[in-house]
């Protein structure tokens, strides 16, 4: 047994009182024999016995009245006695993802479980310490009515969120909070997708409430990309989309819808197209209103602009000419003077896809062409190996695990500015880009690399042509709602639809903005890019898992079910050590009871 609040066991110290009493009852006065008395006498030893036994009695009876008040003032915890629960550390998890703003039964999933929060949550008592966590792992804390006016104000969010990283953070607060009973309650919609993983709670009990019934059947939009990312201007929309049937679909640029059309299930969308802007556009592909809203639009970014020019010097090679003539015939370029495709050592202007000369004897011209055109970087040694590139972002993305055989190390020259690494080779620079120029540490042969014959060659060539030196336009980055914001270095806002900027907190880790939208990356007044958010594709699978798959999956020691009366329960049955204060007051009363009736019969034996 313990106590919550032991200073109080000194209380104790007054069952002397009655004690004393006892003891110093004593006769008082002179002793006078008269004969009417001898009668008295006679029969106060015929009850002697009775009245020491009452008085015995009597002082017994409030000895253990001030005991107990004085144990009851001390807050006893005891093993597995009395009514409520003990002090406890309570986390509720409640699962606000996309899937659970599905209409079903003609409300949202997630106002059943605001309910069922609410009211577990309002069983706590003054002495609980009370967390609320959502899926996107925010943490409201504060007394009942606190948390519960917190859950009623929960709103679902537009994507997945990590319900599994919610839990984790509920049982570190529990295990941190210094009380010995300890419980996290999951409110979730069950989705299959969401728990895929058990989490080892330790020695900490978890009930889990599962929303019951089929889930609402779903159509969604699941894929939709501008491909490529930079048109020129000429492009395509590619899209898939989640349904059980045919589905109506609409794709829209700006404020334009370009196309529209009636898919079988299953079928991909495409869409080609000639935008009349020119710049970054905001594209979506959208489906009639369904049960569930969030995934019937997706978005999509793209830049537009001109045709660029090519030019390929003849030393480049027939490779180099092969997928810049591809791409004139796929009216993505055009032949003339403008970007050119060049070994080092004929480096001139910028901008300037340049390549590491295929014969070593030109390294000197290649290094001195490089300074006059403001390349800042020089080749170095020659490396022979037959290592894999690891790709970086945006278009070196797609040198990942081309094979070379012989490379030249790049070397940086002093103060080259803000530049970019590509693709690495054995974790050195292999191609890098900066202001108006992309230089190779390889000859484009395949002597030198394997990358001229694969499949990625002539769309990497497209792409570190849009991307690097059609103007510099900038990345694009696909993220989900909330999500860590990648490449953002000198990023300093994002640019909404609205024109208002929203500014990136030095200091902080960017992430995605919560709502789905294109948004485009400013470094100061210049745009650098677009960021496209949109919800994770599995949010859409609204399958849900039964009972026992869910606690299973949920946490080792978790107890699921669809019974809100059970999930109650369960929450509050933690811990084997209940507070004893209300059982103690009870025996006070029976004390009290008992010591007043004791006492009565004294009083009426000594009338008599």
């Amino acid at each position: 047994m313990s106590f919550l609040s032991p200073w109080l066991l000194a209380l104790a110290g007054a069952a002397a009182v009655p004690l004393l009493l006892h003891l110093m009852r004593r006769r008082i006065g002179a002793r006078l024999d008269f004969p009417a008395v001898r009668y008295l006498r006679r029969a106060e030893r015929e009850h002697s016995r009775e009245l020491k036994l009452r008085n015995l009695l009597l002082m017994l009876l409030r000895v253990a009245i001030v005991l107990l008040l004085a144990l009851a003032a001390a807050r006893p915890l005891g093993p597995g006695l009395g009514p409520g629960h003990p002090p406890t550390a309570w986390a509720i998890v409640l699962d606000n993802s996309m899937s659970t703003s599905a209409i079903s039964e003609g409300r949202p999933v997630l106002d059943r479980l605001r309910e069922v929060a609410r009211r577990a949550a309002g069983e706590a008592s003054s002495g609980d310490r009370l967390w609320l966590v959502t899926a996107d792992a925010r943490v409201t804390t504060g007394s009942v009515s606190q948390v519960t006016a917190a859950i009623g104000r929960a709103e679902p969010l537009a994507g997945a969120g990590d319900p599994r990283a919610a839990l984790d953070r509920a049982l570190a607060l529990v295990r941190s909070s210094g009380l010995d009973a300890r419980h996290v309650a999951v409110v979730t919609d069950g989705q299959a997708t969401a728990w895929t993983g058990a989490t080892d709670a330790g020695h900490v009990a978890v009930s889990v409430f599962a929303a019951e019934g089929p889930p609402p059947r779903n159509r969604a939009v699941t894929h939709a990309v501008a491909s490529p990312a930079y048109w020129t201007p000429r492009g395509r929309v590619e899209a898939q989309l989640r349904s059980t049937d045919s589905v109506t679909w609409r794709v829209v640029l700006g404020d334009r819808t370009v196309a529209r059309g009636t898919s079988a299930a299953g079928e991909e969308v495409g869409v080609s197209t000639v935008p009349l802007g020119r710049g970054w556009l905001a594209g979506r592909v959208e489906i009639d209103p369904d049960e569930l809203r969030g995934d019937d639009v997706r978005w999509f970014a793209a830049w537009v602009g001109d045709a660029p020019r090519l030019r390929v010097e003849r030393e480049a090679g027939p490779f180099a000419d092969g997928a810049v003539e591809a791409l004139v015939q796929g009216r993505r370029a055009e032949r003339g003077d403008g970007i050119a495709v060049t070994p080092a050592d004929l480096a001139g202007a910028r901008p300037a896809l340049v390549l590491a000369p295929r014969d070593p004897v030109r390294l000197g011209a290649a290094n001195r062409a490089l300074e006059r055109a403001g390349i800042p970087w020089r080749l170095g040694e020659v490396r022979r190996e037959g290592a894999r590139a690891r790709g970086l972002a945006g278009a070196g993305a797609r040198l990942d695990g081309a094979r070379v055989a012989r490379r030249y190390q790049l070397v940086p020259v002093s103060g080259a500015g803000a530049t970019d690494t590509l693709a690495t080779v054995s974790g050195e620079a292999w191609v890098v880009a900066g202001d108006g120029y992309v230089l190779v540490g390889s000859a484009l042969d395949t002597a030198d690399t394997d990358l001229p014959v694969g499949a990625a060659f002539a769309p990497w060539v497209a792409a570190v042509i849009t991307e690097r030196l059609a103007g510099n336009t900038g990345l694009v980055l696909a993220l989900a709602p909330g999500a860590p914001l990648a490449h953002a270095a000198g990023i300093t806002g994002l640019e909404r639809a609205d024109g208002s900027v929203l500014p990136l907190v030095a200091g902080t880790t960017p992430r995605a903005p919560a709502m789905a939208g294109v948004y485009l990356l400013r470094r100061g007044a210049a745009r650098a890019g677009a960021v496209v958010v949109n919800p994770e594709p599995g949010e859409s699978d609204l399958t849900r898992l039964g009972t026992d798959a869910l606690a299973a999956r949920v946490a080792s020691t978790a107890v699921a079910t669809t019974s809100e009366r059970a999930f109650r329960a369960a929450s509050w049955a933690g811990g084997t050590r209940r507070p004893l204060m209300a059982s103690l007051l009870l025996l006070v009363v029976l004390a009290l009871a008992a010591e007043a009736l004791v006492a009565r019969r004294g009083i009426g034996t000594g009338a008599a």
